[in-house]
């Protein structure tokens, strides 16, 4: 679908740009990485045409056929990628540059600097010739540093920095008709860019003048690319291109267009945020709103502070749809219990690192690791439910087993000489049926027992056939066997805290391992996009002290050098950081080992504290 993603709207007085709502719910739904491509250039060049076959499309983004400028802001296209799997196109056609009707000598660049900061890939389309006419009708990139900020306005930062974050650059050069070659040799279109952007030397103002545009374009951005498209058709026909029969457009437009295409398709990144974090297209959507939103407040667009608002929204989405999955699947499990604790436990352990996979795919810059701390809350009260389903489910099987020995109490039949015996007979029965029924629940059947305490001392006192020592024997045998029964309660939650604290340990040790490992993935990407940067000026140099331009090459070696030492910063700074973070997260992990641990010695305390009892009861076998 070929949406406008930021329409402006004008007046006489002043243009403003603002957020397409349906583009955004096209970008949210776009869970894929995204390679962006965006195409930029003077108004009436045949931008929209080059986009339309990016697409694999004749139509899609509107073509014009009069002097007006048919695209107004920037529309979207959004397609699956053709060559990279699991991937989105999204495909950015702007509105030309230069067009009269605007009012507004801010808003091209503007729109330029937009298409900057969204794309990977930036083609620059034109007409006729790179000439310097054309250099000099791109003034946007030498406004750039004034649109575009990497770091807080108030901190201090050089642009060679922007290398490193720029996408790559194309020049499409369209109704070419010159020969490529160069004092007498035949020449290459990427030569043939190189020379028009070779800087002269001098200090004059008319050749720094001349020198400013080239400069920015090489110093800028990583990697470029060119290619000349000749007339595609008769000229009475461009004006009706995407509705040309392809028998009509000359074979060499065809051919070159094919390599465009595939040259973009093949080469063209994914999209990555500062700091190394690949864009989805719900990332690419929240970025844009971020920009715009800045811009329509008058400030100007900050790469880390984009990253930051990026971060704070994505990690907070990331923990929801990590205890989305938790909660999903122990909810479904819930409609089990009771379930035995290591069934329980298992799954709990199998549900909590799904959560936090899930959280780890969509999470960045997670500095402080609290990500998925509610689990450990919410596992307690799973293990509450399953609790509680459990003492229900015995509760209501002890019951149904004492319902016969209820109504022979009721009806006196224990009330004769003998009759206690009858009872602790019928009450064993009923212990041996529920242990061998029941879910080991010992907590229910002690509380059973005190229960019957007041009942069993009544049969007890009133059987004539029992002398007065034999009831004393048997009221000790009573207590001994409640002594014995609350001993096993305390026991089997013992065991229960013990099987609970080994699921943590390993639950805990695989947090700290995903941890370690995203932040190495990031780490890796931030290695990967400064050794882009490095590369890419590392060819510079080697261009300006092959062409004379010492002074140029010796200042670019200074760049390179900051860039080392910067990038040197950041990897102290992330392994720092990932240091602090793998011992915060240890140490909240100690802390949660210690309560359960603390449980565990009152538990034992209590359990070594009773004394042990010396004979059993016939009520408990």
């Amino acid at each position: 679908i070929c949406v406008p993603l930021i329409p402006h709207l004008l007046n006489r007085f002043f243009g403003q740009l603002c957020v397409q709502g349906s583009a955004l719910q096209v970008l949210e739904q776009i869970q894929q990485p995204v390679v962006v491509v965006a195409v930029v250039g003077l108004y009436r060049t045949g931008k929209s045409y080059l986009m339309n076959r990016l697409a694999g499309k004749q139509t899609g983004f509107a073509l014009g056929s009069t002097i007006e400028s048919k695209t107004k802001g920037i529309w979207m296209w959004c397609v699956p990628h053709p060559t990279k799997a699991a991937t989105t196109l999204v495909l950015l056609d702007t509105e030309g540059l230069g067009d009269v009707d605007k009012g507004d000598s801010k808003h091209d660049t503007r729109i330029f600097s937009l298409a900057v900061l969204l794309s990977s890939t930036l083609v620059l389309n034109s007409r006729g010739t790179i000439d310097n006419r054309a250099i000099e009708e791109l003034q946007y990139v030498t406004e750039l540093t004034e649109y575009i900020k990497i770091k807080s306005p108030d901190e201090a930062v050089d642009d060679a920095e922007f290398v490193k974050f720029f996408p790559s650059f194309i020049w499409a050069v369209r109704d070419f008709t010159l020969q490529l070659n160069i004092d007498g040799k035949d020449t290459t279109e990427d030569e043939y860019l190189e020379f028009a952007l070779k800087l002269k030397l001098g200090n004059s103002s008319q050749v720094n003048n001349y020198n400013l545009p080239r400069e920015c374009i090489r110093k800028y951005f990583p990697s470029r690319k060119c290619f000349t498209f000749p007339f595609p058709t008769n000229p009475d026909n461009v004006s009706y291109l995407e509705t040309l029969d392809p028998a009509e457009i000359s074979k060499r437009f065809l051919e070159v267009t094919g390599r465009f295409c595939q040259f973009i398709f093949d080469q063209s990144q994914v999209k990555n945020l500062k700091d190394g974090h690949t864009v989805t297209g719900r990332v690419l959507g929240h970025l844009v709103k971020t920009y715009v939103d800045t811009i329509a407040s008058g400030a100007v667009p900050c790469l880390e502070n984009a990253v930051i608002s990026m971060a704070l929204i994505e990690n907070e989405a990331a923990v929801k749809e990590g205890l989305e999955v938790y909660q999903s699947g122990m909810e479904e499990l819930k409609k089990s219990f009771p379930l035995e604790l290591n069934e329980i436990t298992s799954e709990h352990q199998c549900f909590s690192l799904m959560a936090t996979q899930t959280f780890m795919k969509r999470s960045f810059r997670d500095s402080d690791g609290k990500h998925l701390e509610a689990i450990i809350h919410q596992f307690d009260s799973y293990l509450w439910d399953n609790e509680k389903a459990s003492e229900a489910k015995c509760e209501s099987l002890l019951s149904v087993l004492s319902e016969p020995m209820t109504e022979r109490t009721n009806q006196g039949f224990y009330a004769t000489a003998g009759g206690y015996d009858l009872f602790c007979q019928d009450l064993e029965d009923i212990v041996n049926q529920y242990n061998t029924l029941a879910y080991q629940e010992v907590k229910v059947l002690e509380k059973f027992l005190q229960q019957k305490v007041a009942v069993t001392t009544a049969i007890l006192q009133a059987d004539d056939k029992l002398t007065e020592n034999e009831r004393r024997i048997c009221e000790e045998r009573e207590r001994a066997v409640l002594l014995e029964q609350e001993m096993k309660a305390q026991e089997q939650r013992q065991r229960q805290l013990e099987e609970k604290m080994v699921i943590e340990e390993q639950n805990n040790e695989e947090r700290v391992r995903q941890v370690i490992q995203k932040m190495e993935e990031e780490m890796f990407v931030q290695q990967q996009e400064t050794k882009r940067a490095m590369d890419s000026k590392l060819r510079e140099q080697a261009a300006l002290m092959g062409k004379g331009f010492q002074e140029n090459a010796n200042k670019m070696a200074s760049e390179i050098e900051q860039l080392r030492r910067r990038n040197k910063e950041v990897e102290d700074s992330k392994s720092r950081e990932l240091a602090k973070m793998i011992a915060d997260q240890e140490r909240r992990n100690a802390q949660s080992m210690e309560v359960l641990r603390q449980q565990h010695r009152q538990q034992m305390a209590a359990i070594n504290s009773r004394p042990r009892p010396a004979s059993r009861s016939c009520s408990v076998q």
